[in-house]
């Protein structure tokens, strides 16, 4: 049957792998390329589709199954990153994803500065992020490595986990609702693909065995969206070489620096050395490591925040949003929501 005449219909990209997009629609699954006019007005990757987005399409082959994408619905959140590379193309790794799984594991990869760089980009991304660390069972004594981590993730749940011993699952477990979508990033051999398989039941990914240096062996190659059996999806990622900054939350990944430099007695302190700030008098009184202070400062710098408040932040972002997603009232609608998920429990209202 020529399903050339008929409607555009939705699909959800549920893999991306170079310029293939495999789209789900009613459950079939198959093959979509950009139409002419779609790659034509895409200023980057930012506006190519991702997996999670719903596109709207034109199975231009309905008997071979292929399709052409047309174009992709508004997201009501997105994990950005700009690309390492000479190039530094912004990619948005997971759309539409209700909760970020932040995966980090208690041997080699073990790192707090990265943490917090995660954390800014997943609070900006309008899901709520989680903090999962794996690999429990090779780490030995956990009570210090979780307080240390808990210090630099204010209002974020931290989840201790080992796929080998099963701790932790049915804490991930609770944010794996029906109709949900969680999507886990971090760095490779972390354990991601592992404990997928475990909610999953059986092995759907391919995982690799830990090297003798401790760190886990790169398996992932492409995005992929999957359906738990109880209704929940998940998004599998590749390892990160780099996360690169497009946008953070600095104010919210850095809750207490962000009160705190309310307090300084000028109103454009860089918390650097001014007389009168509040946050290095903090640091002095050990509230805070001058290194998490550090850390504040430089991704603020590649954020392209420094010397701005919180208020002229969120105006760049709204703006950003409002040539996204074509009118000021949509902006503000995204952020209310964006706003709701964050008071809440990671449920949306």
């Amino acid at each position: 049957m020529n399903m050339n005449e008929e409607a555009p219909v939705r699909g959800l990209v549920v893999s991306l792998s170079r310029d293939v997009w495999m789209v789900s629609v009613d459950g079939t699954v198959f093959p979509a390329e950009l139409s002419g006019r779609l790659r034509h007005s895409a200023a980057g990757g930012k506006d190519y589709p991702a997996v999670g987005d719903l596109v709207q399409l034109d199975r231009t082959d309905g008997d071979a199954g292929h399709g052409q994408i047309l174009g992709i619905e508004p997201r009501k959140s997105a994990f950005v990153r700009r690309a390492a590379g000479t190039g530094h193309e912004i990619q948005v790794v997971a759309a539409n994803i209700d909760t970020v799984f932040l995966c980090m594991s208690l041997n080699r990869d073990y790192n707090l500065r990265r943490l917090e760089r995660y954390l800014a980009v997943a609070w900006d991304s309008g899901a709520l992020p989680v903090v999962i660390l794996t690999k429990a069972d090779l780490a030995g004594d956990t009570g210090e490595k979780l307080e240390e981590v808990a210090s630099v993730a204010p209002g974020v749940e931290v989840i201790l986990t080992s796929s080998l011993e099963g701790l932790g699952i049915g804490e991930l477990e609770r944010y794996l609702q029906p109709g949900k979508t969680v999507a886990f990033l971090g760095s490779s051999g972390v354990g991601k693909s592992t404990l997928i398989n475990t909610l999953m039941g059986s092995r759907v990914l391919e995982t690799g065995d830990v090297r003798e240096d401790g760190r886990g062996r790169h398996t992932t190659t492409r995005r992929e969206l999957l359906f738990l059996p109880g209704g929940a999806r998940v998004i599998d990622t590749p390892g990160m070489r780099e996360l690169g900054l497009e946008s953070a939350d600095t104010e919210k990944a850095f809750e207490e620096i962000s009160l705190l430099a309310g307090q300084c007695r000028f109103r454009d302190c860089t918390h650097t050395g001014e007389p009168g700030c509040a946050v290095l008098a903090a640091v002095e009184d050990g509230l805070f490591s001058r290194s998490r202070l550090d850390s504040y400062l430089k991704l603020r710098r590649e954020a392209g925040y420094e010397g701005k408040n919180s208020r002229q932040i969120e105006k760049e972002k709204t703006d950003a949003m409002f040539a996204e997603f074509g009118s000021r009232k949509n902006a503000r609608d995204y952020m209310k929501g964006r706003n709701r998920r964050r008071g809440g429990s990671g449920e949306e209202e």
